[in-house]
């Protein structure tokens, strides 16, 4: 069982809608199943999912450990970057889910990694995510550290919330962005009607900022380089669909016609950067341009 401790900073919140905004990791509905479950205590007391809350509550959440599925090891060819007896670095194309879910429980990333590493993932995330430090969606291409030892994913998991992981994207962005650079400071928390979606939440959101250079403007895009100083769900995605500029192929937070077949969002995760949890030694991955990218990148100079 593992156990969350979190303090309200707002009133008149009711728990689960809270829950979904602080924990980003968990949707509303299973919250309320926790909720229902008698797993969510708040000032000691076991509540339900329509409990209000008030600023200073100590809320209690017991997550149960997940279920043991059987997680097959599949032979899927992986783009490894860096390996050692600690960590993995993989370059994950697109189109590939990091770890099994509901539905979909084999051609991920974490099938390919038990087949290349046997036993020789951490195991603090459980059967679903084993070595799992943080992930990159589905249609995000690029670089991500997984751990093999639990050490290290102790270490990493550390570093990555005291944001010592640093990563870097880049992105094709809608219209043009005329500020060569700039800081997009706006709190991210659950959509407030779409709960599959992610938003900029003014009230409930939790602290999010992205970073952007303009690497090159076309005559209907913008080619960014991106800094994230935080880390929350579809953070670029959003950020950039809140200032107007989505990026293009995003079929969430993007445009409803899109005019280029992309299969999804064009964002590639192409540095990473971080102290190697057991040995401290800086360490610096960077990939080349995916030749998806590349492409529509030529496409976009030769549009008039």
């Amino acid at each position: 069982m593992k156990e969350i401790i979190l303090e309200c900073d707002i009133d008149d919140a009711r728990i689960d809608t809270w829950l979904s905004s602080n924990m980003e990791d968990y949707s509303r509905t299973y919250i309320q199943r926790l909720c229902q479950d008698g797993n969510v205590a708040v000032n000691g007391e076991k509540v339900k999912q329509n409990f209000k809350l008030k600023a200073g509550d100590n809320i209690v959440v017991n997550v149960p450990e997940p279920e043991m599925l059987n997680i097959l090891a599949e032979d899927i060819p992986l783009d490894i970057v860096y390996e050692d007896e600690h960590i993995i670095v993989i370059n994950k194309p697109k189109g590939m889910v990091v770890h099994p879910a509901v539905g979909n429980y084999t051609g991920t990333l974490v099938n390919a990694l038990m087949k290349h590493c046997g036993d020789s993932l951490s195991d603090i995330n459980g059967v679903i995510r084993p070595g799992i430090v943080h992930r990159i969606d589905k249609d995000t291409s690029g670089l991500l550290v997984v751990a093999k030892s639990n050490k290290a994913h102790e270490k990493l998991s550390e570093d990555l919330k005291t944001h010592d992981i640093r990563r870097e994207y880049i992105a094709l962005a809608e219209g043009i962005i005329y500020e060569n650079n700039g800081r997009i400071d706006a709190p991210i928390g659950r959509h407030p009607v779409d709960r599959k979606k992610m938003s900029v939440n003014l009230k409930n959101g939790r602290e999010a900022i992205t970073h952007f250079t303009v690497r090159e403007r076309f005559s209907t895009a913008t080619y960014l380089e991106l800094k994230l100083e935080t880390g929350r769900t579809h953070q670029i995605r959003v950020h950039l669909s809140y200032i107007d500029h989505p990026i293009i192929g995003d079929a969430v937070y993007g445009r409803k016609k899109q005019r280029f077949k992309t299969h999804g969002q064009v964002l590639h995760a192409f540095r990473l950067q971080f102290k190697h949890p057991i040995t401290g030694e800086e360490m610096q991955f960077e990939t080349d341009v995916p030749d998806y990218f590349q492409k529509l990148v030529e496409e976009l100079r030769n549009l008039k």
